[in-house]
């Protein structure tokens, strides 16, 4: 045999081989395969990078892959790729992606009472009560029809954890050092802040360091301490407050209605047995920032801890007045008053 013969022979067996492990690799991957259904593939539009808001959807993009057989993949589009962070509801209503998030206070009039979440000193500091008020108060016919003027369905919240202030120059160490200050505060944490004399602004999260570093921001109000470290506002901060806890905002994980109701009924009853996962993840990750985090930050920053008597009088003073102005604001539009007391309602289910 000529030594061109015996390498032609070599490259049919290479290949005859590599032909095989291929079948068998596509056969085990069917085999694994739990949820058995039709080719799909969804877009999913975010903002920034990767980071523990988004373990969330990078989660669920794994666990739809491994369940399926890879035959249901959703791509995480990051870095405002698909649409800018502002306009993402405007992108559902359109089917421009199948999926993506969205941040109540970025566009408080095209979600007006998701606007609920972003009240200052609800009850959901604890992560588990967290969880289930969120989860089930966007079963609300309020907020369901919210969605619904953007072809969404809201899926899951992010669990964003309790707001706190990073700034520079001085430090708030009292509520009266509060007046004049420039702040990145969104919905009612903003109106809280306004109250102590504050001036509100509306900054998305990605431009805020940019804002701030060129001096036209005091101080910003991010999810702690995960979010902070996530947009570096450590960098260019001083100072931070450690339990002022104002409150929080939401920022679902949203489905496109039209991508929704396309799908096959196991793979829409896939989705909701992911959610326990998904909520357990996001336990994990905020829990670990902090561990990370907190260290640094005592170490590079100066603490500021308000007194009981200072934190009852912020309640006071920027608590249910808060809540009265939003609930008369939009009383018109829908049960303004019901999905507030909702709220209370769902949060003494949840420690029951």
């Amino acid at each position: 045999m000529t030594r061109r013969s015996l390498q032609s022979v070599q490259l049919a067996v290479v290949a005859t081989a590599a032909l095989s492990l291929l079948a068998w690799d596509a056969a085990t991957s069917i085999a694994q395969a739990k949820v058995d259904g039709p080719e799909v593939n969804w877009r999913f539009s975010t903002w920034g990078k990767r980071r523990a808001f988004t373990e969330g959807p990078e989660l669920i993009a794994k666990r739809l892959a491994e369940e399926t057989g890879g035959k249901f993949t959703m791509k995480i589009f990051y870095g405002e790729t698909l649409s800018k962070s502002k306009e993402h509801l405007d992108g559902l209503k359109i089917n421009a992606f199948d999926a993506g998030t969205f941040c109540n206070f970025y566009s408080p009039g095209k979600n007006p009472a998701f606007m609920v979440f972003s009240l200052p000193f609800l009850p959901l500091a604890d992560f588990k009560v967290s969880a289930y008020v969120r989860n089930k108060l966007f079963e609300h016919p309020a907020l369901k029809a919210d969605m619904d003027r953007w072809n969404a369905i809201a899926y899951m919240s992010t669990l964003l954890p309790q707001y706190e202030f990073l700034g520079k120059g001085k430090p708030p160490l009292k509520l009266e050092d509060w007046k004049g200050m420039r702040v990145r505060a969104g919905g009612g944490i903003g109106e809280a802040m306004e109250k102590l004399g504050a001036t509100k602004m509306t900054v998305t999260a990605v431009e805020i360091y940019t804002t701030m570093q060129r001096g036209a921001m005091d101080a910003v109000s991010l999810p702690f301490t995960y979010a902070h470290q996530s947009y570096k506002t450590p960098e260019i901060s001083s100072w931070y407050t450690s339990n002022l806890a104002p409150g929080t905002s939401e920022c679902p994980i949203t489905f496109n209605k039209t991508s929704y109701n396309k799908l096959p009924p196991q793979y829409k009853k896939l989705l909701e047995d992911l959610r326990p996962e998904v909520n357990a993840v996001y336990f994990k990750v905020y829990d670990a920032a902090d561990k990370k985090n907190l260290p640094m930050f005592e170490k590079k920053m100066q603490k500021i801890v308000y007194t009981e008597a200072e934190l009852e009088r912020f309640h006071k003073i920027a608590g249910k007045p808060v809540w009265d102005e939003w609930v008369a604001k939009n009383k018109d539009q829908f049960d303004a008053q019901g999905v507030l007391d909702a709220v209370f309602t769902l949060a003494k289910e949840a420690k029951q």
